[in-house]
């Protein structure tokens, strides 16, 4: 399912804008990345997110997820 396509359900489902759910998953991100009281796990599993710059836009984020999460089922 395209990105378009996962935002325009997100937003349906929750009675908001497609503009919304784009910030608000980019803000859950960024939060994510400038904690500086991560644990352990969360730093390693952050660490392993592919992009580009200083923090991951929401696509990158969900793009190298949705990688990683196919080459487990595969193996």
């Amino acid at each position: 399912m395209c990105m378009k396509r996962i935002y325009q359900k997100i937003a349906k489902e929750n009675g908001i804008s497609v503009s919304d759910v784009k910030r608000e998953m980019q803000a859950a991100i960024d939060s994510a990345y400038k904690n500086v009281r991560k644990s352990q796990t969360e730093k390693e599993l952050l660490e392993n997110i592919t992009y580009q710059g200083d923090i991951p836009t929401v696509e990158e984020f969900i793009e190298s997820i949705s990688s990683k999460y196919k080459c487990q089922i595969r193996k």
